[in-house]
């Protein structure tokens, strides 16, 4: 018998579809993926500002005394460096070597945190970590009350500082301000930025969600702000080399095989801490790399890569026509003798072996 999932709306959804908005399904929810164009609006982010509603992400409370104690078990990175206001980039290590997601950490005060995670993890992240709540701290899952725009982009910080007192300019890259924003209480800002084009992201209730969202465009229409959709948003990404779940790294890939050894901290214990420092140590097979095209191509999820000769050594995880390089760049998994920079490989697109060279990440350097 086939199922349906209904798909969950965020509270904007309104905004985008009067916007002329193309949406689409994107991890349970109703997203805009475009408005104008990928190419117009991924532009728009690199040189003014663009917002992006990425209100379907996941956002957990935990309190208590034993809230540090926990997320130290489930996390990778080690977040007793954590002091009011900063936020720090993790993974949640499963058992069996791969990654349940990747997350930030937000420290709210000594006994309070915020965890965000990603829209297609909700409920699963909440599982596992609720799995190893074995003390008795306080979990809210405030997914579904909290909206969250990503405003991107070198003006942003002109546009958004005319609606708060908050000094935006202090807010230092993976650090956060509670405070009053359009007249509104307890608006969370940070600047964890995915675009690398500069910007902050603003949580607040969904009750006020379309009255920030005028706001913000009022107060950035001198800029040339543009709403934009999802589909920028992960061609920016791409150029900065940052990863994506469910492409770039998933419940099979080890943080040390996809480059996130640095996020990775082996002075406290973890999930699976024994079998990822064994990697570190002895090494692995496969590595994550970024690679760009030397001939005219465009590289796609799940395409093969291939050495000189035609043998398979791996498989693209991310590809795309970088709009900013004007070349096509892409991220995947190769046997670990070809992750080195420079080397040539091939990516076979309808069966052709297209060259391709292996560089270091990001691809845009601004």
């Amino acid at each position: 018998m086939e199922t349906s999932t209904e798909l969950k709306s965020v509270a904007l959804e309104k905004k985008h579809t009067a916007l002329g908005a193309k949406m689409v399904p994107f991890a349970g929810y109703n997203m805009p993926v475009s408005y104008t164009g990928l190419n117009e609006e991924h532009l728009t982010v690199r040189n003014a500002v663009g917002v992006f509603d990425v209100s379907h992400m996941g956002e957990f409370i935990l309190k208590g005394d034993g809230a540090l104690d926990l997320i130290q078990r489930v996390t990778s990175n080690d977040a007793a460096v954590l002091t009011d206001g900063k936020i720090q980039y993790s993974c949640l290590p499963n058992d069996k070597g791969g990654i349940v997601d990747d997350l930030l950490v937000y420290r709210i005060n000594e006994k309070e945190y915020m965890l965000v995670v990603n829209a297609s993890n909700i409920e699963k992240d909440w599982n596992w970590i609720s799995k190893f709540n074995t003390k008795g701290v306080e979990m809210k899952n405030i997914s579904d009350d909290v909206s969250l725009l990503a405003v991107q982009g070198p003006k942003a910080i002109l546009a958004l500082q005319k609606l708060t007192d908050i000094n935006l300019s202090e807010i230092q890259y993976y650090t956060f301000k509670k405070g009053t924003f359009n007249g509104e209480a307890n608006v969370v800002i940070s600047n964890t930025g995915y675009t690398g084009a500069g910007g902050f992201e603003i949580y607040f209730a969904n009750e006020v969600a379309e009255k920030m969202w005028d706001a913000i465009f009022a107060a950035g229409a001198e800029f040339g702000m543009k709403p934009i959709g999802l589909g920028a948003r992960d061609t920016l990404r791409l150029e900065m080399g940052f990863c994506l779940y469910g492409n770039d790294i998933d419940d099979t890939t080890s943080p040390i095989e996809a480059g996130l050894g640095w996020i990775t901290k082996f002075t406290k214990d973890f999930t699976n801490k024994s079998a990822i420092l064994e990697q570190k140590e002895k090494g692995v097979s496969k590595k994550l790399v970024g690679f760009e095209m030397i001939e005219r191509g465009i590289p796609r999820h799940d395409y093969t890569i291939a050495d000189t000769s035609g043998n398979i050594i791996g498989k693209v995880t991310s590809g795309t026509q970088s709009p900013s390089l004007n070349k096509g760049i892409g991220m995947g998994y190769v046997k670990t003798e070809f992750a080195k920079a420079d080397t040539e490989i091939s990516i076979m697109i309808r069966d052709k072996a297209i060259k391709a060279k292996v560089v270091k990440l990001p691809f845009y350097k601004a």
